[in-house]
């Protein structure tokens, strides 16, 4: 199942986040255990944040994929 974030600040990563926009994240327990994020930023790439920087959201299973395969 992918999983979403909304970003709700994006101070050190203005070239690279925009606040209100939906993210999706790549699983990487590691980093999450560390307070941060692998998510997918605007260049296509994933990258890590930190997480504190984002909401997690419950998408319906059919927005999802619609933003998946925009990604």
């Amino acid at each position: 199942m992918r999983r979403f974030v909304v970003c709700m600040g994006n101070r050190g990563y203005r070239a690279s986040l925009i606040v209100r926009r939906i993210y999706e994240v790549v699983p990487d327990l590691e980093a999450e255990n560390r307070g941060l994020l692998r998510v997918v930023d605007e260049s296509g790439e994933d990258y890590l944040f930190p997480a504190k920087l984002f909401v997690s959201v419950e998408l319906p299973t059919s927005v999802g994929e619609i933003f998946a395969e925009a990604t």
